[in-house]
Order: structure tokens, then sequence, then C-alpha cells
């Protein structure tokens, strides 16, 4: 594994890069960043040049600046950019697969950068504004909001953790993280709950430019998240666009049990 670091409007972004092959980049959702897609990563090294990166103000990808809510536009810029380090051009484009809000970036990556990228995966994308109850999402982002104004991060996660009501995958273990991984996730906590759930929770991807532009849009569900909100959005997404939604072992997580898991997003991409 090769690591680098790439300077940015506002911030300098941390990547990593495994194998040979076409650029597929891995995009995290969250608290996470590129250590929770190592595992993955490796599995699928042999097939592909694998890139996962810490999205700016998480982590190892610090800001030049105070933090501020996150723009999904920027974002997207983020990965255009990290994909032009690592050699992607027109003429080579990527594979994306993106994880929750980076399930969101890489949708908002194929709007912009068209001509970058071949097949998106959007695996359990959190577009609420897409649910039938919207409105019910909207007034859950202002009670977060409202918690954490007058209670801090517990109570936001709280408030946020109660309206999700999802239940966690089917019961295989995530690879247990590194003492220096779990820190810097819980250190992610307040930024996600302050600067990242807003914004994410609102946005509205281009549909129609998705719908009629040439990168393939895959979105992807968790067999094990029925009924959870993600994977209701991943769903309304796929009736959004016309096409169809796949199907990925476990849950909203379940790229952590990396084998299975690989295994589909392979024959995703190849199909």
């Amino acid at each position: 594994m090769k690591t680098e670091k790439l300077d940015v409007p506002g911030a300098t972004l941390y990547y990593e890069v495994r194998g040979n092959g076409p650029v597929l980049l891995l995009i995290c959702g969250g608290i996470y960043d590129a250590e929770g897609f190592a595992a993955l990563a490796d599995r699928l090294a042999g097939e592909y040049t694998v890139v996962t990166y810490d999205r700016r103000g998480n982590s190892r990808s610090v800001l030049d600046g105070a933090p501020a809510e996150i723009i999904l536009e920027e974002q997207a810029d983020d990965a255009y950019r990290v994909l032009g380090a690592v050699g992607v051009t027109e003429d080579e484009p990527a594979v994306v697969f993106g994880n929750s809000s980076g399930a969101v970036i890489a949708l908002e990556l194929a709007a912009r950068f068209p001509g970058m990228v071949r097949t998106v995966v959007a695996h359990e994308p959190p577009l609420f504004e897409l649910l039938p109850d919207f409105d019910y999402w909207r007034s859950v982002m202002t009670e977060v909001s409202d918690a954490y104004r007058d209670g801090g991060v517990g109570a936001a996660m709280g408030v946020f953790g109660a309206a999700m009501d999802m239940h966690g995958d089917d019961g295989t273990p995530a690879t247990p993280p590194s003492p220096e991984f779990a820190a810097r996730m819980a250190a992610n906590v307040e930024f996600f709950v302050q600067y990242e759930i807003p914004p994410v929770a609102t946005f509205v991807p281009d549909l129609d430019g998705l719908r009629s532009g040439a990168v393939r849009i895959v979105p992807a569900v968790g067999a094990a998240s029925m009924g959870e909100p993600p994977n209701r959005s991943a769903r309304e997404l796929g009736a959004r666009l016309e096409v169809a939604v796949a199907e990925f072992p476990g849950g909203h997580g379940g790229f952590g049990d990396a084998g299975p898991f690989a295994a589909k997003l392979k024959e995703v991409l190849s199909s």
C-alpha cells in the first residue's frame, strides 16, 4: 500500500493506493476514513488499483481553516482531484463505490464529472428528500441540530439513532478496528453531527442529469437492512432513475465482512 497527501483548495487530503488494474475509488461515509475500507480494498486489489481516502475534515485530511458544513459539490471536487492524482483521465475513467454519505458524494461526482467515471455503485445513500416521508426527516434534522445545541454530541446522536432505527448487519462482525482507527472515528463524531448530517440529509442529486448521462448508476442495498431509511432511499433512487437495484450481503455496513461483499462488488462492476 502507498500513502499520499494531496493539497486541494481549503484542505490537505490523505489517500491510499493498493493493487493494479483499472482504478476503483472507494468513498466512505459518516465517521469512517480510509482504514474502514482496508479489508475490502485488500480483497479488490488483485483486479483493481484501489484508492481510498479520508474526506476533508475527517481523520488525516485536515482543513486549512475552521470547520463548516460540508458542501457536496466540494466533496465531489475532492474525489475528482484524487482521481486525477492517481492518473484517471476521460480516456481511462474510473469505477466508484460509495457507502452512505460517500454514496451521495459518488452520485455528485458522476453528475459533475461524468467523463471521469464509468460506473457508480451507490450503496445505501441517505437521500431522505426522495422519500415519501421527507417532511418527517426534515423535522428530524431540526431535532438533531437542537439536541446538539442543547446537549452536545451524545444528545444529538441519541436523537439521530432513534430516528434511524437501524439494527446493524446480519451478525457477522466487522474487522476489529485498530486502536488508532477507533480513536479517529471517535474524534470524527462531532464533525459528523454538526457539519455532515444536515447537508447530506437534505441533499437532492441531479436526477435528470444522472438519468440521461453516460455514467452507469447502480443503487445498492443491504440484504439485512430492509426497511431502514438508507435502504429505502436507495430503492427510491433506483425507481427515480429507472434502473435495477443491486442487493449486497449484510446491512448498511456490510462491507465490514469483506470477502462476500468484495465478491458481490466485483460481480456488479463486471456485469
